[in-house]
């Protein structure tokens, strides 16, 4: 008798897989830690020039610092440690299985990402000087 195997995909089709918005939360989570850690050089650098004592620390961090491509790098930054910082606390209480049923799951992820994009509008819109 003949056994009937089942037909596997030569390759993933990651445009067929249907994630729920929990699943896509918690790829933006790596995704901004990751992001976090790559541009860390970059943030202790400003971090440097903001501390440093001499006028020409001073004017390299408000030359660096006035620039539109960094001011939007930032607001990028920024974004990733809101989401990162919400989504942490997302996961502190699905560890103490606070949030873990499908429903709760859902609207904690819509939290995270509504108050992680809220925030960043309002520090965005001060970090761009629009107040």
């Amino acid at each position: 008798m003949p056994e009937i195997t089942k037909q596997r995909p030569k390759y993933l089709a990651l445009h067929e897989i249907r994630l729920p918005l929990a699943g896509f939360a918690s790829i933006l989570h790596r995704v901004s830690g990751a992001g976090l850690f790559l541009m860390l050089p970059l943030l202790i650098w400003i971090l440097q020039l903001s501390l440093g004592s001499t006028q020409e620390s001073a004017d390299l961090f408000k030359a660096v610092t006035g620039n539109l491509l960094v001011k939007l790098v930032l607001l990028g930054l920024l974004w990733a440690f809101l989401h990162h910082f919400c989504m942490g606390i997302r996961i502190l209480l699905i560890d103490i299985h606070v949030g873990v049923e499908k429903q709760q799951a859902h609207n904690s992820a819509v939290a995270v990402m509504v108050v992680s994009l809220a925030l960043t509008l309002i520090f965005g819109l001060k970090l761009l000087g629009a107040y």
